[in-house]
């Protein structure tokens, strides 16, 4: 059996996702199937390829719904999961059919997907996910922007960041299929000493601090909101706690950057903030306006690589609208006690 494996590329949860994914199918459902694994990335215009779902079996995970007949598994806990009603109410159909209520799954309370596929795997079909704990936990910390701290996120000491930041932004196609498989058979620090990761260290960490240095000097906070525009240096990606880092009074971040596919608005909130939920907006809905998503407290925008234009002014939209409600609200820039 030939089980493709669509997953959020260019992303530590969505590869983990993959990984799990494969590893408790394999165990527990088919024990001869071989799989192959395929990145999934937001972009403006259609998401998915209905031909590209050629398995015997197809799953996607930490990404969002497709209603095609082809998919077999589903798990995401993305706010903005669904491309349209007609998904939505698609997926909620399926949930009257056994067996479709039995493969496709959805929690957009779960930190992450890695987490939430544990669960389902553990409470539904058996898995013993205890020898994973490093791998789920981490999942939580990266994903649900855990860190005790911005430095642990940003300077690079621990294995879990190192490993983020290499799967976020090898420019390799078959890099992150190739890895996915060890992420539930090795440790982070075991992964990192593989010849696979560890000829890629040396350039990405460099890359790292270059990035780091660019947006310190293209942000800049007013109103507790952070603004940069790097689209003039194309990235594969960057570490997405850099501004909170450089701005740690900040609330908000809108960043504007360009790869090799599209221009994204990253629109982010600070995860040490001592800003309470409630005097805070939901980035996902606002991404929404404009075609994008994610969850409350993160998400982003694709536009087309010809569509700067356009992109800049619904960054400029967003960031009036993030600075007149942190002043509205009287929000002083505060950090949580220890950070």
């Amino acid at each position: 059996m030939n089980v493709r494996v669509f997953y959020h590329d260019k992303c530590f949860d969505g590869a983990c996702s993959a990984s799990l994914f494969a590893r408790f199918h394999r165990e527990c459902i088919r024990k001869d199937a071989q799989y192959t694994f395929h990145g999934l990335v937001h972009r403006a215009g259609a998401l998915f390829d209905e031909k590209d779902f050629s398995g015997d079996e197809n799953a996607i995970v930490d990404f969002k719904y497709s209603n095609s007949p082809a998919v077999n598994w589903w798990f995401d806990h993305h706010l903005s999961a669904f491309l349209s009603p007609e998904d939505h109410a698609h997926f909620v159909a399926a949930q009257n059919n056994p067996q479709s209520r039995l493969q496709k799954f959805y929690d957009p309370n779960s930190v992450s997907c890695t987490s939430f596929l544990a669960r389902i795997a553990a409470e539904q079909i058996g898995v013993e996910v205890a020898p994973l704990a490093e791998l789920i936990q981490v999942a939580d910390i990266v994903e649900g922007a855990l860190s005790s701290r911005p430095e642990s996120a940003v300077e690079m000491a621990e294995p879990a960041m190192k490993l983020t930041m290499v799967i976020e932004s090898a420019q390799d196609s078959t890099f992150v299929p190739r890895l996915i498989p060890l992420l539930t058979e090795l440790s982070f620090a075991q992964i990192l000493r593989e010849p696979l990761v560890a000829d890629l260290l040396p350039a990405l960490l460099e890359r790292h601090q270059q990035s780091l240095q660019l947006i310190r000097e293209r942000s800049s906070c007013e109103q507790g909101t952070i603004y940069f525009d790097i689209m003039d240096h194309p990235l594969e990606g960057y570490n997405k706690f850099i501004p909170y880092y450089l701005h740690p009074e900040a609330t908000y971040s809108i960043g504007l950057s360009r790869s090799s596919f599209r221009t994204k608005i990253a629109v982010g909130s600070n995860p040490w903030t001592t800003t309470k939920p409630e005097q805070m907006l939901n980035l996902a809905t606002i991404c929404e306006r404009y075609g994008g998503g994610g969850h409350a407290r993160v998400g982003a925008i694709s536009f087309p690589r010809e569509k700067d234009d356009l992109a800049r002014i619904a960054a400029a939209e967003i960031v009036a609208e993030l600075r007149a409600h942190h002043t509205a609200q009287g929000i002083r820039p505060t950090m949580k006690v220890g950070s």
